[in-house]
């Protein structure tokens, strides 16, 4: 996989993470209900919301239910979080500082 395999550069910790999860499934979080997609379902998740139109500046990684995960194209490592539903309405709101991060979070339930 190349670090801009989806039109733009991944960030360095979330490539690191898609290079180690060699799966085809999502990566669910514990008993969370929280996934992260596998690399094969990226694409089609973000075209499947519609992200490109929404929020151009984002890429959907994960989701639990409507609420939605990403990362901001050509930046820094930060995970973000929005409703689906309110999309181009409502700020993405950073909820770690990185994919790692934000799985520990999750596993320790402070998200």
């Amino acid at each position: 996989m190349k670090r801009d395999e989806f039109g733009f550069v991944l960030p360095n910790l979330y490539y690191q993470f898609l290079s180690e999860w060699e799966e085809i499934d999502p990566y669910e979080i514990g008993d969370s209900g929280i996934c992260l997609y596998a690399k094969e379902d990226l694409q089609e998740r973000n075209e499947t919301y519609q992200i490109e139109e929404v929020e151009p500046d984002y890429f959907m990684i994960g989701q639990e239910g409507d609420l939605a995960y990403f990362i901001k194209k050509n930046s820094d490592d930060c995970i973000y979080e929005n409703d689906l539903g309110a999309l181009g309405s409502l700020e993405m709101k950073i909820v770690a500082a990185n994919v790692y991060d934000f799985i520990e979070k999750v596993l320790k339930e402070e998200l």
